[in-house]
């Protein structure tokens, strides 16, 4: 009985060289560090799948890969942004091109999305928030995509914000928020 290959294929289901020259035959295109059929629509579950085919199940895609995977980002992160639960008592020993820190995450602020963990719109447009060293005009689209992909609103963001205590980076937060969310924005799920 022949095999199915994933929908996804990474170099642990191929070599390179074969995964390379199907892209350059027109019959795969690559999403990040894997490959896809042609015919295959760029999705947030395909780009997710991508993750899960090179990362250990225990981690979080989260910022900015998050804001990737979800479709607020057209392009990958040069270096993944990833996160393992502080319960998860997990040490990832990767590539430098994996940042990797332990959070604390509640169960309804991530999702699966093709085979790993995602952070949701909401957390994710959050983090970006609280974490990014610089906020301009790049960071707000991405928030305010966020904000059409999650379905949530300014109000709803700060009101989130408002229910954690003692949270780090909140008030920067809720100002960057604010920037890059009009007060009385309308916002409905694509």
């Amino acid at each position: 009985m022949t095999r199915l290959l994933p929908l996804v294929l990474s170099r642990f289901d191929l070599p390179a060289a074969e995964l390379h020259a199907a892209r350059l035959d027109g019959e795969l295109f690559a999403i990040d560090e894997c490959f896809a059929p042609i015919d295959l629509a760029p999705q947030a579950s395909a780009r997710a799948a991508s993750l899960a085919a090179i990362l250990p199940a225990r981690l979080i895609a989260e910022q900015r890969t998050a804001a990737w995977v979800l479709g607020a980002l057209l392009d990958p992160p040069a270096q993944h942004q990833l996160c393992a639960d502080t319960a998860a008592r997990y040490r990832f020993a990767g590539a430098a091109r994996f940042l990797v820190r332990e959070v604390v995450l509640d169960p309804t602020e991530t999702a699966v999305l093709g085979g790993i963990r995602v952070t949701t719109a909401l957390r994710t447009a959050i983090d970006l928030a609280r974490f990014c060293p610089e906020f301009g005009a790049a960071e707000e689209d991405i928030v305010a995509g966020l904000a059409r992909i999650g379905g949530f609103d300014l109000p709803g963001a700060i009101a989130c914000l408002e229910l954690r205590r003692h949270l780090p980076g909140k008030v920067r937060a809720a100002r960057r928020l604010r920037a890059a969310l009009p007060p009385a924005s309308i916002v409905s799920p694509r």
